[in-house]
């Protein structure tokens, strides 16, 4: 094994929901062992609330996150990048481990609209972190 983290990227359009919720889940359950990044292909201004409120249920805070916009640097740098919904507007280079979600959009859905898919979201991570740790 070597020293060096495992880099993971997750995409979806707004970087404001979806891929926000999976890096906070990777973050919060693999600690400082995997590298975590997030990014949209069209970035929102803000993170979406109802995400924020029911990661908080979780003991996660996405309050201060951003959505931040993809570059192709961050694709490079990532051992898998994971895409939610953003499809062929995805960079695609050589190496990297590509994996596609397809989740439910939370944007402008409620609390109640959103815990389901964060719950998906988080079985999808716990999937994931057994994986890399397996490699």
């Amino acid at each position: 094994m070597s020293d060096t983290k495992a880099s993971v990227l997750f995409v979806c359009i707004h970087n404001a929901g979806r891929s926000q919720m999976a890096a906070g889940y990777l973050q919060h359950l693999a600690g400082d062992r995997i590298e975590v990044l997030s990014a949209g292909t069209a970035p929102g201004n803000e993170v979406n609330p109802s995400a924020i409120a029911v990661m908080a249920e979780e003991g996660i805070d996405l309050s201060t996150a951003t959505p931040k916009v993809l570059t192709d640097d961050a694709v490079k740098a990532s051992d898998y990048v994971i895409t939610m919904g953003c499809g062929d507007t995805c960079p695609f280079f050589p190496g990297k481990t590509y994996l596609d979600w397809p989740l439910e959009d939370p944007a402008g859905q409620g609390i109640d609209s959103v815990r389901p898919i964060r719950d998906e979201i988080r079985r999808k991570v716990e999937a994931l972190i057994a994986e890399i740790d397996a490699k």
